[in-house]
């Protein structure tokens, strides 16, 4: 039954059989409501972060379809998506992007402060209008990782602290991890992307590829460092960036021969590298108490 319910169009057409985009969105706006809070936010607040960022990557899932389903027609990975097959029609997709845009700002009108709604338009503009850099921006990936962030500063807002350094050094070191793990992805679909003629980073790098994934972990490994330095964290936290590291490492050793398959398996494994930064700020604000 569960199957027979998961195999509708439009659940598919918003990825809801495969979480790991709501999940990669989820652990940075976690990571900055604990430390914009302090530890565990109100529940209420909490609440609607979580509902947000499942909604917000609903109809990101939903536009993209509509944009790129002439593309995912000629991709293998790609051609049984709902608007690319024609199980749903492009005018469908983007009704359904109207609808879960429309019930992600309502929830922020209702839910949150009216300086954090204000930053939840451009937030969902940019989830909106990514698909359609990949036609002319060299680097689409680091506009997503944009989008990817926003959720950080509308935390730090909502708590009342306000921008601060420490809201740029996550949502920094945020967009450097999305800029890695998304060019990983990016590389899962190269020779499809460059038969068709759109734009990813994984194309723009060229053979500097692999060079600019580890620089930009580089780049977030630090930045994860330099806060734990701002916020003088204990054990908890730096055996989380130890752990990071490590897992860097084992992404590294999936992506080095370019074999489709363990590029993939490295994306995926990204998710567990936020996990481990989350469970790292978990325990060290609860050893704080």
């Amino acid at each position: 039954m569960l199957n027979d319910i998961l195999k509708n169009p439009y659940l598919r057409l918003i990825r809801f059989d495969k979480p790991i985009g709501t999940l990669l969105l989820l652990w940075p706006t976690l990571w900055g409501l604990w430390v914009a809070y302090g530890g565990i936010p109100p529940l209420k607040v909490l609440m609607t972060f979580v509902v947000g960022v499942f909604l917000t990557r609903a109809a990101g899932c939903a536009i993209n379809d509509a944009a790129d389903s002439e593309f995912d027609s000629h991709v293998k990975r790609t051609i049984s998506r709902p608007v690319a097959s024609g199980e749903l029609t492009r005018l469908q997709a983007i009704v359904a992007t109207g609808v879960l845009s429309l019930m992600a700002f309502i929830l922020a009108a209702i839910c949150l402060q009216g300086k954090t709604l204000l930053w939840s338009i451009p937030a969902l503009l940019i989830f909106i209008t990514y698909p359609f850099f990949k036609r002319f921006f060299p680097i689409p990936q680091l506009y997503l990782s944009f989008a990817f962030s926003f959720g950080i500063p509308m935390a730090f807002i909502e708590s009342g602290m306000g921008l601060t350094l420490a809201t740029l050094m996550i949502f920094v070191a945020n967009c450097f991890w999305v800029l890695a793990y998304d060019t990983i992805y990016a590389l899962v679909d190269l020779d499809d992307d460059l038969q068709i003629g759109i734009k990813t980073s994984a194309i723009t790098f060229g053979k500097y590829v692999i060079l600019a994934i580890m620089l930009c972990y580089f780049g977030f490994y630090v930045l994860l460092l330099l806060l734990a330095m701002k916020f003088d964290y204990g054990f908890c936290y730096l055996f989380s960036t130890l752990l990071v590291l490590i897992m860097i490492a084992y992404v590294y050793r999936e992506i080095k021969g370019f074999d489709r398959q363990r590029c993939f398996k490295a994306f995926l494994f990204n998710n567990y590298i936020g996990m481990v930064v989350f469970i790292g700020i978990f325990l060290e604000y609860l050893s704080f108490k």
